[in-house]
C-alpha cells in the first residue's frame, strides 16, 4: 500500500547521481545544482490519487496520479513523459518513457528510510531519504 510512503522526506544520502544525470543529457549547469541540491519529497493521497512534490531551493515540482495510470510528467530536468507509478509488492515503481528511452524509479522502505533506486540503462544511482 502506498500509505507507508505518505509524508515528507529529506535527502540523506545520493550515490552515483551525477552519473545518472550524465546518462540522462542533464546539462552541466543543471547537473552541478542536482549535485549539490538536498530534496524534500512529500507524499500524499487525496482520495484514489496520489500527489508527490519535490521541493529544493533549485525548484519545487508536483506530480498526481491514479496508481496504475498513465500520465503526462515534466521532469525537473524538464523532459517530458508518458508516466506510470504502480505497487509491485512493497515497491512503489515509477517508469518514464520519452523520445524511445525509459528510466525506473524505484522507492522502497527500508529500516524507517526510504530508498530510492533510479535506473537508466546500465547507470543506477541511489538516494536515501530519512523522514522529516
Amino acid at each position: 500500500m502506498v500509505d507507508a510512503f505518505c509524508g515528507t522526506w529529506k535527502l540523506l544520502s545520493s550515490e552515483n547521481f551525477d552519473e545518472y544525470m550524465k546518462a540522462l543529457h542533464v546539462r552541466f549547469a543543471t547537473r552541478q545544482v542536482g549535485n549539490v541540491t538536498k530534496p524534500t519529497l512529500i507524499i500524499s493521497k487525496e482520495g484514489y490519487k496520489v500527489v508527490l512534490k519535490t521541493q529544493s531551493a533549485f525548484k519545487h515540482t508536483e506530480i498526481t496520479f491514479t496508481l496504475g495510470e498513465e500520465f503526462d510528467e515534466t521532469t525537473v530536468d524538464d523532459r517530458h513523459c508518458k508516466s506510470t507509478v504502480v505497487m509491485d509488492g512493497d515497491q512503489l515503481v515509477h517508469v518514464q518513457k520519452w523520445d524511445g528511452n525509459e528510466t525506473t524509479h524505484v522507492r522502497e522502505i527500508k529500516d524507517g528510510k526510504m530508498v530510492m533506486k533510479l535506473t537508466f540503462g546500465d547507470v543506477v544511482a541511489v538516494r536515501t531519504y530519512e523522514k522529516a
